[in-house]
Protein backbone atom coordinates (compact mmCIF):
# COMPACT_ATOMS: atom_id res chain seq x y z
CA UNK A 1 0.00 0.00 0.00
CA UNK A 2 2.66 2.45 1.30
CA UNK A 3 5.39 1.19 -1.69
CA UNK A 4 3.09 3.16 -4.15
CA UNK A 5 3.78 6.53 -2.69
CA UNK A 6 7.65 5.82 -1.96
CA UNK A 7 7.17 4.58 1.52
CA UNK A 8 9.38 1.65 2.54
CA UNK A 9 8.64 -0.20 5.85
CA UNK A 10 5.89 2.06 6.94
CA UNK A 11 4.86 0.11 9.58
CA UNK A 12 8.38 -0.66 10.96
CA UNK A 13 8.86 3.72 10.54
CA UNK A 14 5.75 3.45 12.71
CA UNK A 15 6.56 2.02 15.23
CA UNK A 16 10.29 3.95 15.53
CA UNK A 17 8.32 6.95 15.25
CA UNK A 18 5.93 6.21 18.50
CA UNK A 19 9.23 5.54 20.15
CA UNK A 20 11.36 8.80 19.25
CA UNK A 21 8.27 11.08 20.43
CA UNK A 22 7.66 9.31 23.99
CA UNK A 23 11.45 10.30 24.05
CA UNK A 24 11.24 13.38 26.94
CA UNK A 25 12.60 16.57 25.05
CA UNK A 26 12.46 20.41 25.50
CA UNK A 27 9.37 20.32 22.82
CA UNK A 28 7.06 17.90 24.99
CA UNK A 29 8.45 19.09 28.36
CA UNK A 30 7.28 22.64 27.64
CA UNK A 31 4.00 21.76 26.25
CA UNK A 32 3.62 19.55 29.59
CA UNK A 33 4.92 22.58 31.38
CA UNK A 34 2.29 25.17 29.88
CA UNK A 35 -0.43 23.01 30.58
CA UNK A 36 0.33 22.48 33.82
CA UNK A 37 0.82 26.46 34.91
CA UNK A 38 -2.02 28.16 32.56
CA UNK A 39 -4.15 25.08 31.57
CA UNK A 40 -5.40 23.17 29.03
CA UNK A 41 -5.81 26.30 26.23
CA UNK A 42 -2.14 27.30 26.59
CA UNK A 43 -1.57 23.97 26.51
CA UNK A 44 -2.91 23.67 22.70
CA UNK A 45 -1.31 26.60 22.24
CA UNK A 46 2.43 25.43 22.50
CA UNK A 47 1.30 22.18 20.94
CA UNK A 48 0.16 23.83 18.25
CA UNK A 49 3.43 26.18 18.15
CA UNK A 50 5.50 22.69 18.12
CA UNK A 51 3.15 20.93 15.34
CA UNK A 52 4.05 24.02 12.79
CA UNK A 53 7.53 23.97 13.98
CA UNK A 54 7.98 20.30 13.45
CA UNK A 55 5.88 20.66 9.58
CA UNK A 56 8.45 23.69 9.00
CA UNK A 57 11.89 21.72 9.58
CA UNK A 58 10.38 18.89 7.80
CA UNK A 59 9.94 20.93 4.89
CA UNK A 60 13.20 22.84 4.94
CA UNK A 61 14.88 19.30 5.38
CA UNK A 62 13.53 18.06 1.86
CA UNK A 63 14.38 21.51 0.27
CA UNK A 64 17.63 20.69 1.16
CA UNK A 65 18.52 22.45 4.02
CA UNK A 66 20.40 20.01 6.08
CA UNK A 67 23.11 19.75 3.40
CA UNK A 68 23.37 24.17 3.47
CA UNK A 69 23.94 23.62 7.61
CA UNK A 70 26.77 21.31 6.80
CA UNK A 71 28.46 23.69 3.98
CA UNK A 72 28.05 26.72 6.32
CA UNK A 73 28.74 24.94 9.70
CA UNK A 74 29.00 28.62 10.64
CA UNK A 75 25.15 29.23 10.02
CA UNK A 76 24.56 25.86 12.34
CA UNK A 77 26.87 27.24 15.44
CA UNK A 78 24.61 30.68 15.24
CA UNK A 79 21.36 28.70 15.22
CA UNK A 80 22.43 26.23 17.62
CA UNK A 81 23.72 29.35 20.00
CA UNK A 82 20.52 30.66 19.80
CA UNK A 83 18.49 27.95 20.49
CA UNK A 84 21.13 26.75 24.22
CA UNK A 85 20.51 30.37 25.39
CA UNK A 86 16.54 30.25 24.88
CA UNK A 87 16.75 26.87 26.69
CA UNK A 88 18.95 27.98 29.37
CA UNK A 89 16.73 31.58 29.56
CA UNK A 90 13.66 29.16 29.89
CA UNK A 91 15.31 26.76 32.58
CA UNK A 92 16.40 29.91 34.77
CA UNK A 93 13.10 31.47 34.47
CA UNK A 94 11.51 28.16 35.85
CA UNK A 95 14.11 28.09 38.69
CA UNK A 96 13.37 31.81 39.74
CA UNK A 97 9.52 31.16 39.88
CA UNK A 98 10.25 27.77 41.76
CA UNK A 99 12.31 30.02 43.83
CA UNK A 100 9.93 32.97 44.13
CA UNK A 101 6.59 30.19 44.55
CA UNK A 102 8.35 28.58 47.73
CA UNK A 103 7.99 32.23 49.59
CA UNK A 104 4.12 32.17 48.89
CA UNK A 105 0.99 30.69 51.37
CA UNK A 106 -0.58 27.84 50.01
CA UNK A 107 -4.07 28.17 49.16
CA UNK A 108 -6.04 25.20 48.78
CA UNK A 109 -9.16 26.58 47.47
CA UNK A 110 -7.10 28.34 44.47
CA UNK A 111 -8.69 26.58 40.91
CA UNK A 112 -6.94 25.65 38.08
CA UNK A 113 -7.14 29.00 36.95
CA UNK A 114 -4.06 30.40 38.89
CA UNK A 115 -1.89 27.01 39.61
CA UNK A 116 1.93 28.02 39.20
CA UNK A 117 2.71 31.06 39.66
CA UNK A 118 5.44 30.91 37.01
CA UNK A 119 2.94 31.99 34.13
CA UNK A 120 4.10 31.37 30.81
CA UNK A 121 3.39 34.01 28.37
CA UNK A 122 3.03 33.92 24.51
CA UNK A 123 3.15 29.79 24.84
CA UNK A 124 2.47 29.78 21.11
CA UNK A 125 5.82 31.97 20.52
CA UNK A 126 7.87 30.58 22.93
CA UNK A 127 6.95 26.89 21.28
CA UNK A 128 7.47 27.68 18.03
CA UNK A 129 11.09 29.36 18.59
CA UNK A 130 12.27 26.33 20.74
CA UNK A 131 11.42 24.23 17.56
CA UNK A 132 13.01 26.28 15.23
CA UNK A 133 15.90 26.48 17.02
CA UNK A 134 17.04 23.34 16.67
CA UNK A 135 19.25 22.95 13.50
CA UNK A 136 20.25 19.33 14.91
CA UNK A 137 16.38 18.71 14.33
CA UNK A 138 17.05 19.44 10.40
CA UNK A 139 19.27 17.09 10.40
CA UNK A 140 17.85 14.24 11.92
CA UNK A 141 14.58 14.74 9.72
CA UNK A 142 17.05 13.83 6.84
CA UNK A 143 19.02 10.98 8.40
CA UNK A 144 15.14 8.99 9.49
CA UNK A 145 13.31 10.00 6.72
CA UNK A 146 15.65 8.86 4.25
CA UNK A 147 15.58 5.72 5.45
CA UNK A 148 11.81 4.76 4.45
CA UNK A 149 12.16 6.79 1.41
CA UNK A 150 11.92 4.67 -2.09
CA UNK A 151 14.64 6.36 -3.57
CA UNK A 152 13.73 5.50 -7.04
CA UNK A 153 9.79 6.98 -6.49
CA UNK A 154 9.45 10.00 -9.02
CA UNK A 155 7.78 12.18 -6.25
CA UNK A 156 9.94 11.74 -3.33
CA UNK A 157 8.42 15.36 -1.92
CA UNK A 158 5.13 12.81 -1.48
CA UNK A 159 7.08 10.63 0.50
CA UNK A 160 8.14 12.91 3.02
CA UNK A 161 4.64 14.22 3.43
CA UNK A 162 3.11 10.82 4.35
CA UNK A 163 6.15 10.51 6.52
CA UNK A 164 5.67 13.92 8.70
CA UNK A 165 2.02 13.45 8.60
CA UNK A 166 2.40 10.48 10.38
CA UNK A 167 4.92 11.82 12.72
CA UNK A 168 2.54 14.77 13.33
CA UNK A 169 -0.53 12.71 14.34
CA UNK A 170 1.28 10.63 16.73
CA UNK A 171 2.50 13.70 18.13
CA UNK A 172 -0.70 15.23 18.54
CA UNK A 173 -1.79 12.09 20.46
CA UNK A 174 1.08 12.15 22.71
CA UNK A 175 0.63 16.26 23.84
CA UNK A 176 -2.82 16.01 23.96
CA UNK A 177 -2.14 13.25 26.85
CA UNK A 178 0.50 15.19 28.79
CA UNK A 179 -1.72 18.29 28.31
CA UNK A 180 -4.53 16.84 30.07
CA UNK A 181 -1.87 14.77 32.53
CA UNK A 182 -0.21 18.58 33.06
CA UNK A 183 -3.76 19.80 34.13
CA UNK A 184 -4.49 17.24 36.75
CA UNK A 185 -0.84 16.81 38.01
CA UNK A 186 -0.93 20.97 38.40
CA UNK A 187 -4.00 20.37 40.71
CA UNK A 188 -2.58 17.60 42.40
CA UNK A 189 1.04 19.49 43.30
CA UNK A 190 -0.79 22.25 44.13
CA UNK A 191 -2.11 21.51 47.27
CA UNK A 192 1.86 20.17 47.84
CA UNK A 193 3.81 22.92 47.80
CA UNK A 194 6.92 21.53 48.38
CA UNK A 195 6.31 18.87 45.66
CA UNK A 196 5.71 21.73 43.39
CA UNK A 197 8.31 23.63 44.29
CA UNK A 198 10.58 20.87 43.58
CA UNK A 199 8.72 19.89 40.28
CA UNK A 200 9.07 23.06 38.89
CA UNK A 201 12.95 23.64 39.83
CA UNK A 202 13.41 20.14 38.35
CA UNK A 203 12.01 21.19 34.72
CA UNK A 204 14.14 23.99 35.04
CA UNK A 205 16.82 22.31 35.69
CA UNK A 206 16.09 20.00 32.66
CA UNK A 207 15.58 22.97 30.13
CA UNK A 208 18.98 24.42 31.54
CA UNK A 209 20.50 20.84 30.64
CA UNK A 210 18.73 20.53 27.01
CA UNK A 211 20.21 24.15 26.59
CA UNK A 212 24.10 22.78 27.46
CA UNK A 213 23.08 19.74 25.02
CA UNK A 214 22.51 21.20 22.53
CA UNK A 215 25.16 23.70 22.61
CA UNK A 216 27.80 21.08 22.56
CA UNK A 217 26.35 19.41 19.62
CA UNK A 218 28.37 18.81 16.32
CA UNK A 219 27.10 18.16 13.07
CA UNK A 220 28.53 14.50 13.22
Amino acid sequence: MFESVGVLDYWTYLLAVIGIVLVPGPNSIFVLTTAAQNGVVKGYQAACAVFLGDAILMMVSALGVASLLKTLPMLFLIVKGFGALYLCYLGFTLLRGAWLKSKQPVDKNIGIEVVGKTRIKNPFKKALFLSLSNPKAILFFVAFFIQFVDPNYVHPSLSFFILGLTLEFISFIYLTFLIFAGVSLALWFHKRKRLETLATASVGVLFVGFGIKLATASLN
